[in-house]
């Protein structure tokens, strides 16, 4: 748990915006600036780690996403992988989980990545 309190986040969000426009690709490293800026935001990174943690998404939440990022319906990927329809639709609503056969498949046709799959 972050020991960082909800004042110090704020003050330390407000700080980050407030150095973001003073600071380019050119400036050095051990610019005053710089290293404020680097120590406000290593501030809001912990506080927001300990606070806002972001959960991996599930099975059902990235085959719908990568069905709308290949531009493909749950038909052609059923049609891809051999299974119907309504099946695609009960692994994207969460009804029910792929087996690992139909796991491997939906892997390699939408490009995600087993670990992701898995919750690894």
């Amino acid at each position: 748990m972050s020991r960082v309190t909800k004042e110090q986040y704020e003050f330390a969000l407000t700080r980050v915006e407030e150095l973001l426009p003073q600071i380019s690709e050119h400036t050095p490293a051990n610019d005053k600036h710089a290293i404020e800026l680097s120590l406000m935001s290593d501030i809001v990174i912990d506080y927001e780690k300990a606070h806002f943690p972001i959960a991996k998404p599930t099975a059902s939440e990235l085959i719908e996403l990568s069905l709308e990022e290949q531009g493909m319906t749950q038909k052609q990927l059923a049609g891809k992988i051999g299974v119907s329809p309504s099946r695609i639709n009960d692994y994207v609503s969460g009804r029910s989980e792929p087996t690992l056969k139909i796991a491997r498949l939906l892997c390699r046709t939408l490009n995600i990545s087993p670990s992701a799959m898995l919750g690894i």
